[in-house]
């Protein structure tokens, strides 16, 4: 097995402050920018952050967060998760992270996806009917994009390009990924285009997963392109004991749980939906040995080259999100190792 990488992903929600009040967007902000350094501190080896445009999450330019922590670290690879690639363009998603790999001395990747979220849709100006063409084709050029070099491409959602060059070049190209929550044919897609596979797995047993990789490598060699990488984001947090860790946890999970399932239709939460998602599903919540333990089942059962702990939750403060990261790089990811051999 090759050796595995460990990383955190932030969505930048919303945090409390030590009365229980919300905090405001910029100490948010300025708040994940110290724990992507700690991040660093502990050893840990990617930090994502990302997109959105609604009040109860703060990041609306990861890029911007990911060059701040990029000044005041040193290892730490830095990423998007995800950039809403449908509404976005795909020259201006080069440019900003080719100019954050310069900053940050080759570090940058990109995670591109559809975002769990539509408000990006009105707000830059497209039709939430276009949402599968917005996609696919701003996917398409993205991917002749990274080649570096000079691109023709045209479509319906964008102008042409005619041997267009792009700016600035990257020293040694960009790592890429698009974030996939499921479907056969974004995995299709993701092979196609040549990008790593990012699974974001945020219910349910993580084996159910293992069918989506097998795709993923037989569509890459029926494609003829290089095996790229694949890795498994879901939610998590990490405390000294168990019982800490849900207690930390809960009340921000059922808030969350209940306001977005709310606005999508989904059933409220029910009595113990929380433990069982803990005990058998993809929330990866507990004492430092209890992550560790789940964490190093889904890698052997999936066999990926990377896991990233989603450890932002709703109204945790961010003194206790410091101290999941910690321990999380230094007595969770050393524990897996070691489970792993």
């Amino acid at each position: 097995m090759t050796e595995i990488e460990f990383g955190l992903d932030t969505f930048g929600g919303v945090t409390r402050d030590a009365e229980g009040k919300p905090q405001h967007h910029a100490q948010v902000i300025r708040n994940i920018v110290e724990e992507g350094v700690l991040a660093d501190q502990v050893g840990l080896d990617f930090f994502g952050v990302g997109e959105h445009h609604r009040r109860d999450f703060a990041v609306s330019s990861p890029e911007m967060v990911l060059a701040a922590v990029a000044s005041r670290t040193e290892r730490l690879r830095l990423g998007s998760a995800v950039t809403v690639l449908s509404s976005d363009d795909p020259v201006r998603v080069f440019e900003r992270f080719a100019t954050l790999d310069a900053v940050s001395n080759g570090r940058a990747e990109i995670v591109a996806g559809r975002g769990s979220f539509t408000e990006s849709f009105p707000l830059f100006g497209f039709d939430l009917a276009d949402y599968e063409e917005l996609f696919e084709e701003r996917l398409e050029l993205l991917a002749a994009l990274l080649k570096e070099e000079k691109v023709t491409w045209e479509g319906r959602t964008r102008a042409a390009l005619t041997d267009q060059e792009v700016f600035p070049r990257t020293e040694n190209g960009l790592t890429a990924w698009v974030g996939v929550g499921g479907s056969p044919e974004s995995v299709v897609r993701t092979a196609r285009h040549g990008f790593g596979l990012f699974l974001a797995i945020i219910g349910g047993p993580a084996d159910r997963f293992a069918p989506y990789i097998d795709l993923f490598e037989r569509a890459q060699d029926e494609f003829g392109v290089p095996r790229k990488r694949i890795a498994v984001h879901s939610p998590g947090f990490v405390a000294e004991t168990d019982e800490q860790a849900h207690e930390t946890v809960y009340e921000g999970w059922l808030a969350m749980r209940t306001r977005i399932g709310r606005e999508r239709g989904w059933p409220p939460p029910r009595p113990g939906d929380f433990e069982r998602e803990i005990e058998g599903g993809s929330l990866y919540v507990g004492s430092p040995e209890t992550v560790a333990r789940k964490l190093a089942g889904t890698i052997k059962v999936l066999g990926v080259d990377r896991f990233d702990l989603k450890y932002d939750q709703g109204q945790v403060r961010h003194e206790d999100l410091m101290s999941s990261i910690e321990l999380y790089g230094t007595r969770v990811v050393p524990l897996v190792k070691d489970m792993l051999g």
